[in-house]
């Protein structure tokens, strides 16, 4: 996998551990004040109904009072310096003045709900961020290096933290992988699940890479360590998504703008419904009872919870199935979608070309002609090259001379002198009759040998994802690529795909996906190259393959396929559609509950024992919607 390099941190599991993780963790503690608080509520309420003196359960009762409540009095007070209005100030208020006209019981139940419900965020907060903090618990805190010594080598055991790229590491049978790297030595079966998502062990030999934190199966393994600690997979993951909860989505920084002014507003009426009634000759605590009842119904409690709470536990669950979303921003906007765009190699298609034919000229033969263009190649990196070797190495054949004078053609493609023959292989025009693919030409001496043929064959997941896709979204899935029309229109038929722009270079898809989303097409662009990432700025969500990705796709993009997994694409698809659900299920549910309290204590009299629970009641259901995008079912559908 090529996951993008973590900002610098230190190394380390420890270490590691995100600031704002630790900040939810000491967030907890308002669950063991919530839980204080209630205990001395019901400590209070007993006595009260025991007939104790009244001195007993009113201490009970301020008890509760400043167990539940400084936190929130501390954090409104806070606000109130900085010239904002918060919700937790406007229920502080509203409990102390119903302790100062006698209601100290139902002011201490408002106290407790209130406290409750904040606990109940501060849990919804802390789900979230186990699912992030579980993976610092994966990568091994030592792993054991392997170093030259006198008369053979030794083993010597390290923190992972020391370990460097280049270093080799043995993995022994049952152990975990202690840094991402590359298999040099060994074969067994790899346990990836808890950091890419896929269910079964996979099969790992020389040349696979490996991921810290995966567990080895029962061969012996030896690693080299291709990026340091700070740089590993699972430091990405725990990066993104710890940057994802830090974000605010787009209807909550809309909700945390109108909270202000409603707030505001609120304080306004409460005087209001205080003072007419004063002035029309109304009794003073009978007045005051009305207005409290009225700031309690009136604050937008549950109105500030609903939105965050569904998009967090969204993106916990995507990341517990192998998608990285970046921002809850990101989480909300991919359910508006409106059309899809893929990249074609390493996304559709495995992005590993094979020699699918070989056409040799009158007078040679297909294994002179592979031969001579392997010899060649053997000096390039390019994936056509790689396959090429490949071909040859998996049909036994050698060089046929020494190879010297190696240059490469950039646009063209590469020569050198074999065995005193000056050969070139370079790339041929499309064959619009013939087999689909990137077509070879092999020449020796000027005189033409054969033409190789070499395909990318589409993943075996993409078809189906792709009409999943399309099912989803109101536009035609898009396929967007560099290469020729002919190879481009073979994978676009085979995995079902009708609207294909080939020939295109970085600045034409990036120019595309501008075009339509000036049409008003929200775009969501897939893929894994540097030339990608140009159309990925482009649209409005960019998701990058993780395993083959660029570092820029991968910093550029807005989610990551951690596994290479076109079928998570979907069903990331449909979780964002039932999070934006849950959010407007939430905010209707909160508008109708405040609705419906405020008309009954203004038109009626609403008992301010019900007007508690009525309001914190929505609170609480709010978030407990949201909780329940955490559950693997929230992910299948």
């Amino acid at each position: 996998m090529s996951l993008a390099a973590a900002p610098p941190s230190p190394p380390g599991r420890t270490e590691a551990r995100p600031a704002s993780l630790v900040a939810t963790g000491l967030r907890l503690g308002e669950v063991r004040w919530a839980a204080a608080a209630l205990a001395l509520f019901l400590a209070g309420w007993a006595a009260q109904l025991l007939g104790a003196p009244a001195w007993l359960w009113w201490g009970l009762y301020l008890a509760c009072y400043a167990a539940g409540g400084w936190e929130p009095a501390l954090s409104g007070l806070r606000a109130a310096r900085e010239r904002t209005l918060d919700v937790d100030l406007l229920m502080i208020v509203a409990a102390v003045a119903a302790a100062s006209i006698g209601q100290v019981f139902d002011g201490a139940l408002l106290i407790v709900i209130f406290a409750t419900s904040g606990a109940l965020e501060a849990v919804v907060t802390q789900r979230t961020a186990d699912s992030v903090s579980a993976l610092l618990t994966l990568a091994p805190e030592r792993a054991v290096r392997i170093t030259a010594a006198p008369g053979g080598e030794r083993e010597e055991t390290v923190d992972t933290a020391e370990l460097r790229v280049g270093d080799t590491v043995l993995v022994r049978p049952g152990e975990r992988v202690g840094a991402d790297g590359t298999v040099v030595e060994g074969a067994s079966e790899v346990d990836q699940q808890a950091v890419t998502g896929e269910s079964v062990p996979v099969p790992r030999s020389v040349g696979d890479e490996v991921l810290s934190g995966t567990v080895n199966g029962t061969g012996a393994l030896r690693v080299r360590v291709d990026r340091a600690a700070r740089e590993s997979v699972i430091a990405r993951i725990v990066t993104l998504v710890e940057e994802a909860s830090a974000t605010k989505a787009r209807t909550q920084l809309f909700v945390e703008k109108v909270e202000q002014r409603y707030s505001a507003a609120v304080v306004v009426a409460t005087l209001l419904v205080l003072g007419v009634p004063l002035l029309l000759g109304a009794g003073f605590e009978e007045a005051l009872l009305r207005a409290i009842v009225f700031m309690i119904v009136a604050s937008p409690c549950a109105v500030v919870l609903s939105t965050m709470p569904p998009l967090l536990a969204a993106i916990a669950n995507a990341g517990r199935h192998g998608v990285l979303v970046k921002s809850a921003t990101v989480m909300e906007q991919i359910g508006r979608t409106g059309a899809v765009a893929f990249d074609k190699t390493g996304t559709l298609t495995r992005g590993t070309p094979e020699v699918t034919g070989v056409a040799p000229a009158p007078g040679h033969g297909a294994d002179e002609v592979l031969a001579l263009a392997a010899a060649v190649e053997r000096y390039s990196e390019h994936p056509l090259a790689r396959a090429v070797r490949e071909e040859a190495d998996r049909r036994g054949l050698a060089a046929p001379g020494p190879v010297e004078d190696f240059a490469s053609l950039p646009g063209v493609g590469v020569r050198a002198t074999v065995a005193g023959r000056g050969v070139r292989v370079e790339r041929a025009a499309a064959d619009p009759d013939g087999p689909a693919g990137t077509r070879v030409t092999v020449t020796a001496d000027g005189g033409e040998l054969g033409v190789l043929t070499l395909s990318d064959a589409p993943r075996p997941e993409a078809p189906e994802a792709v009409a999943r896709v399309a099912a989803l979204t109101p536009e035609p899935v898009l396929l967007l690529t560099g290469d020729n029309a002919a190879t481009a229109a073979h994978v676009a038929r085979a995995t079902g795909i009708t609207r294909v722009h080939a020939d295109l270079l970085p600045q034409d898809k990036s120019a595309l996906v501008a075009r339509m989303e000036e049409a008003g097409t929200r775009m969501m662009l897939v893929g894994d190259g540097v030339n990608d990432a140009p159309a990925m700025a482009a649209a409005t969500t960019g998701v990058a393959m993780g395993r083959r990705g660029s570092d820029l796709a991968l910093d550029t993009a807005d989610a990551v396929i951690v596994r290479d997994d076109l079928a998570t694409l979907p069903r990331l698809l449909a979780l964002s559609r039932r999070a934006r659900r849950f959010v407007v299920a939430n905010l209707c549910v909160a508008a109708t509950f405040i609705v419906v309290l405020v008309v009954w204590d203004l038109a009626g009299t609403l008992p301010l024992a019900l007007a508690v629970a009525g309001h914190e009641g929505s609170t609480v259901i709010v978030a407990l919607n949201g909780l329940r995008l955490l559950r693997s079912r929230a992910w299948t559908g």
